[in-house]
């Protein structure tokens, strides 16, 4: 019997000596199994395929019925790992509070499971008649909060 503990072995075998690594994987209710990876500069559609082909080489008959599926975790999508975080240091994020509320900064530091980002916020300078922005560092738990994704810039 096929399970993720299976595939999450095979996947990381082949991961090894490349420089992607493993989000995700998913055994989603129509039959297919949903394998996320990604890498620093981007995931290639030919390592994809190798990487499908490598699991059903090793799996065979094993497979059945179930439709392998292999991808990019995708680029503005909430981070699952902390080698996420790592890839977009000096990037902007945006982060999703547990209380709700979003933030965006650019993250400086990951030292899993936390993160630092620097965002900008108005704070009352003395001396000064209005607010002035200023750089705030704000450490966030990666599981404590709902989500944290890149942000794109279209300049």
């Amino acid at each position: 019997m096929i399970n993720k503990e299976i595939i999450q072995t095979l996947t990381e075998e082949w991961l090894q000596g490349n420089e992607y690594f493993l989000v995700d994987i998913n055994f989603a209710a129509d039959d297919r199994i949903v394998i996320e990876i990604d890498h620093a500069d981007g995931v290639w559609i030919e390592d994809c395929a190798a990487l499908s082909r490598f699991l059903q080489e090793r799996l065979g008959e094993e497979l059945g019925e179930y439709e392998l599926e292999v991808g990019s975790a995708g680029l503005g999508q909430p981070f699952k790992v902390a080698q996420q975080y790592m890839n977009h240091i000096g990037d902007t994020l945006e982060v999703l509070q547990a209380d709700g509320k979003k933030v965006q900064g650019v993250l400086k530091t990951v030292d899993a499971p936390s993160f630092t980002i620097t965002v900008q916020e108005k704070q009352k300078i003395e001396g000064k008649k209005r607010p002035v922005l200023v750089d705030v560092d704000k450490t966030y738990q990666m599981d404590e909060i709902k989500y944290a994704k890149y942000v794109l810039a279209f300049k």
